[in-house]
């Protein structure tokens, strides 16, 4: 079952997943819409449990049961990874930047960049509308880099569990 962790080295809000648990993640990492009873014969519990268990995932926020689509096939043609230098308090940028419909991902970093923002534009108009009037307005925002994605060459969310 998932469960906090009373082990003060994990991440604070970090759930220590049982085995069972995490063999229901894989499982949905697999093919999301697999039904609780296939998956409750796979880790040998009742439909109910596995259900439960899921609903308790889910309600915790450890995992998430979405449908993935390519960002080309739907009319999303410019996608980019931008790396921003920030100067002071990095959260009122983040906190901005997330609030983006456009934002796909947006992670604080350490290294050459603050922050890095994948974008997902419909077209580089809607990209360079979005860093020239948006993004590089934001205050604290000292610099942008912007990487344009050429090729989509792998995209995919079933690394398992640890």
């Amino acid at each position: 079952m998932a469960t906090p962790s009373p082990d003060a080295s994990e991440p604070r809000g970090r759930v220590r997943l049982d085995e069972v648990s995490k063999q229901i993640i894989e499982h949905l990492q697999v093919d999301g819409r697999q039904s609780y009873a296939t998956i409750a014969r796979e880790v040998g519990l009742s439909e109910a449990a596995v259900r439960q268990r899921a609903t308790k995932m889910l309600e915790a926020g450890v995992m998430q049961i979405v449908a993935v689509t390519d960002p080309l096939q739907v009319g999303f043609t410019r996608q980019a990874m931008i790396g921003l230098t920030v100067e002071g308090d990095l959260r009122p940028v983040t906190e901005q930047i997330a609030a983006m419909p456009e934002a796909a991902y947006v992670v604080t970093t350490a290294g050459s960049f603050d922050v890095l923002v994948e974008m997902v534009c419909e077209d580089d108009e809607q990209l360079l509308e979005l860093l020239t009037t948006r993004l590089r307005t934001i205050p604290g925002v000292r610099s942008t880099e912007t990487f344009v994605y050429l090729r989509l060459d792998k995209q995919h969310y079933d690394w398992g569990t640890r």
